[in-house]
């Protein structure tokens, strides 16, 4: 996948920088909790140059981001999970999907999003409103996607993820996604949390654990300021006994090219080809949707797929 612009200004500050991205997943309290931690500031560094996006685009699709790879913490094999939302808001939504190899991409619905007048906070709401979530998970197993529904009842995405989890999945839950920004609304650091409760949790472990994620400092600028995704998770939960399950690498990640695109055209019926064909355009330039990756075929190659389409129809 093209990149236009990678984290970090050496080569050495884009290994570590690479390097950070991960996600661990853990449990706490004897194992009747579980939770996954993301650090991903190079990620969502990357979408935001990709997607070409401002401020109030990162943090909205941004947070899909986080919070599909938070999702994608159990997930085994070939599995994926889908999280889309489609509201009322300006946003009108995102698309995102992460896979069991910790690779995340998606795009919003509207872009750039139309705003009257200049940001006063980062609070989500206005521009998410109402409207509905869906979660599919692709599950290598399994004979056909399961997908989950429900209303937004927030209408910021870590709280209706948490509302999601709780009432679809029977498992109560709580998210943080966190993205932080300097002075110039440069993306200096990215990540969330997410804790769920299994059988067997204690009530009172639960109630101490959410005043502890209450009281987190900002997962976005903690990473900003270079702590480490491990060490902050076992300094803030430390009474809670972390024990860590697995880590993974965590990328921006699409598996688009060239020749996949090339094969979509072909693929076209013959009356759009011709049409292509027709315009004479000197390149035709094909999108993916969801990492804004562009790729141009000449008049020439057009031209080619077009009678070759032809013959095909007419053997």
């Amino acid at each position: 996948m093209k990149k236009k612009k990678i984290f970090g200004n050496t080569f050495k500050e884009q290994l570590k920088a690479t390097s950070r991205d991960r996600l661990i997943h853990f449990t706490l309290c004897n194992g009747t909790v579980r939770g996954a931690l993301l650090h991903a500031t190079k990620i969502v560094h990357e979408m935001r140059a990709n997607h070409e996006l401002g401020i109030l685009e990162t943090l909205i699709l941004g947070h899909g981001y986080i919070g599909a790879l938070l999702m994608s913490s159990t997930l085994k094999g070939d599995d994926s999970i889908a999280i889309r939302i489609d509201c009322d808001g300006p946003a009108k939504g995102f698309d995102v999907e992460a896979n069991s190899f910790g690779e995340v991409r998606g795009y919003l619905f509207q872009k750039p999003i139309p705003i009257s007048k200049p940001l006063d906070s980062f609070d989500l709401k206005p521009f998410i409103g109402s409207g509905r979530m869906t979660v599919t998970r692709f599950l290598e197993k399994a004979k056909r996607p399961y997908s989950g529904q429900v209303e937004l009842a927030y209408g910021t995405v870590a709280r209706d993820l948490a509302y999601y989890c709780t009432v679809s999945e029977q498992l109560p839950s709580t998210f943080d996604l966190s993205i932080k920004f300097d002075s110039n609304g440069i993306v200096t650091g990215a990540g969330g949390l997410v804790v769920q409760a299994l059988p067997g949790a204690e009530e009172n472990d639960l109630i101490d654990i959410e005043d502890t994620i209450g009281n987190l400092p900002s997962i976005g600028e903690a990473f900003a300021q270079a702590r480490d995704a491990e060490g902050f998770l076992m300094a803030e939960f430390t009474r809670f006994a972390p024990h860590i399950l697995e880590q993974r690498r965590a990328a921006f990640m699409c598996h688009c090219s060239r020749k996949k695109f090339g094969g979509y055209l072909r693929q076209l019926p013959l009356k759009d080809l011709q049409a292509i064909a027709a315009e004479g355009k000197d390149t035709t330039v094909l999108t993916c949707n969801k990492c804004n990756t562009r790729y141009e075929y000449s008049k020439v190659e057009i031209e080619a797929i077009y009678q070759d389409a032809m013959n095909k129809q007419n053997s």
